[in-house]
C-alpha cells in the first residue's frame, strides 16, 4: 500500500478516534448534568422530585416531614385523625390518633398490626376518607394499604404510611379523617375490596 494513503488512514483513524472519545466524555457530562438540571426545572415547577429512599436519607425531620420544601403552606394546619378497624382477629390501630400538619409536609406514621389466630392469615387494608372531597387533595407516597400480607400465628409488625396533603387542599378543609380497615384476604383483593367501609363518626 501507498506509505502517503497508509499515513492519511492512520490520521483518519486518530481522528475518528479522538471525535469518539469526545462525543463519550460529552454523553457522560450530560447525563451527570440531568440530575441537577431536572431537579432545578422540578423545583421551579413546584413538582416534588426526590424519591421515598431519598427523603429517608435527606434530614427529615419530626415524623419524617421535609424541612426544607419550599412547598410547605406554613400558614395553616391540617388535623389529620386516623382510624382503624380490624374485620377479623387482628389487633391494628395507629402509633398515633392524630397529627397537625401543614399542607406540602411528607409526614410518615406507623401502624401496628398483629394475628390473634393460632393459624397464618394474609390480609388488606382498604383506605376512606373524610370529608370525600379531601380525598383527592390527599397523596399516599407509600401505603401498606397498596399490598396484601401474611402474618404467621401470633406475628406482630408495623408498617408505615408516609403521605402530603395537597396545599391546593380547600381552606375549608381543616380535619381529614383517614381511616383504614384491615380484612383477611379469602377470595382475592377485590373481596377485600368489596367489604370497604365508610370511616366511624
Amino acid at each position: 500500500m501507498d506509505p502517503r494513503r497508509q499515513a492519511r488512514l492512520r490520521r483518519d483513524n486518530v481522528q475518528m478516534v479522538a471525535k469518539l472519545a469526545l462525543v463519550a466524555v460529552l454523553m457522560f457530562g450530560f447525563g451527570y448534568a440531568l440530575v441537577p438540571l431536572y431537579r432545578h426545572i422540578c423545583e421551579a415547577l413546584g413538582i416534588n422530585v426526590l424519591s421515598l429512599s431519598e427523603r429517608q436519607t435527606a434530614g427529615f425531620g419530626r415524623s419524617g416531614v421535609d424541612v426544607a420544601n419550599t412547598q410547605v403552606d406554613r400558614s395553616r394546619t391540617v388535623t389529620v385523625e386516623f382510624d382503624a378497624n380490624a374485620r377479623g382477629p387482628w389487633d391494628f390501630k395507629p402509633a398515633q390518633a392524630a397529627l397537625q400538619v401543614h399542607p406540602g409536609e411528607l409526614v410518615t406514621v406507623m401502624y401496628d398490626f398483629r394475628n390473634r389466630q393460632p393459624r397464618t392469615m394474609t390480609a388488606q387494608a382498604i383506605p376512606s376518607y373524610a370529608p370525600k372531597q379531601a380525598t383527592a387533595y390527599f397523596n399516599k407516597v407509600e401505603c401498606f394499604c397498596f399490598n396484601e400480607y401474611t402474618l404467621a400465628p401470633g406475628e406482630s409488625r408495623q408498617w408505615p404510611v408516609t403521605f402530603v396533603i395537597d396545599p391546593k387542599l380547600p381552606r375549608d378543609v381543616t380535619t381529614i379523617t383517614l381511616s383504614y380497615t384491615f380484612f383477611e384476604v379469602a377470595g382475592g383483593k377485590n373481596s377485600a375490596a368489596a367489604q370497604a367501609t365508610e370511616p366511624r363518626s
